[in-house]
């Protein structure tokens, strides 16, 4: 479970909330007629913008902002190194035996093809291939959301211009107009709240996601290919460590000693 993002939008209602209460009531933000036009609006132009199968797939796309399993570089490297001695010391088609219990695909899609014999190249355009089309997905995800940014302000002016419209047709009645450029401007209120509050911030988590994952990958990918090359573990675990920024590197260090230590 990622506590930030939980964190972040509660926190992001408890000051809205705060704010209001300062200077006013709840209620006066409550309009079910705006809530129906930003909401539904979003939601129509969205799936106007994106096929079918995609958008269905939100809700699988949110749980990835709220549920993620953190992947350390520091495991991955220990992991690669731990690849590069057992191919050092028994040959590359011992890799095959070890690979059955990876639960990474990528990672078992890269030993595969080493144990295949497949020229280094091809192994690298194959896995390149793969992460360019992981990273398209990802972003398919993210367009989704920063779809609903973009649509919710706007609809939440189209509400408030009805409203105005609607405020127009009765202004002879002046004892109407406040109440009603109060509920034009809600729908405004709504609008920039779903996006700015929501839609972008989770947009901006998973590209954060992706970006972290991509890391992971492109890390597989140049250890895998150290290994078929077979350079020694220690310059492997040397060009690895580039991958990890350098407060890290500290901590990546005292973890391995601890380790040692331990064993």
């Amino acid at each position: 479970m990622d506590i930030s993002t939980i964190l972040g939008l509660l926190l992001g209602v408890i000051f809205l909330i705060w704010g209001i209460l300062e200077s006013g009531t709840l209620g006066a933000y409550y309009d079910f007629a705006s809530i129906v036009i930003v909401l539904g609006g979003t939601f129509a132009s969205t799936l106007v913008s994106v096929p079918m199968k995609d958008f269905l797939k939100v809700v699988k796309v949110i749980r990835k902002a709220f549920v993620y399993k953190e992947v350390h570089l520091d495991e991955v490297i220990e992991e690669i190194i731990n690849l590069a001695n057992i191919a050092r010391k028994e040959g590359l088609l011992a890799l095959e035996e070890y690979a059955e219990e990876l639960q990474d695909d990528f990672l078992h899609k890269g030993i595969m093809l080493i144990v295949d014999g497949t020229d280094p190249e091809l192994v690298r355009n194959i896995l390149e291939t793969e992460l360019t089309f992981l990273e398209e997905r990802h972003s398919d995800g993210q367009g989704i959301f920063e779809s609903m940014a973009a649509y919710a302000p706007a609809f939440g002016m189209i509400g408030t211009l009805i409203g105005l419209i609607n405020m127009l047709r009765t202004i002879d009645d002046t004892s109407s107009i406040g109440p009603n450029m109060s509920v034009a401007l809600v729908t405004t209120f709504y609008g920039s709240v779903l996006a700015n509050v929501v839609f972008q911030p989770l947009a901006q988590k998973l590209k954060s996601r992706s970006k972290s994952e991509i890391l992971v990958k492109e890390l597989m990918l140049e250890g895998l290919l150290s290994i078929q090359a077979g350079e020694n573990p220690r310059i492997i675990e040397e060009k690895l460590k580039t991958f990890v920024p350098p407060e890290a590197r500290r901590n990546y260090r005292e973890s391995l000693r601890e380790r040692e230590y331990n064993e």
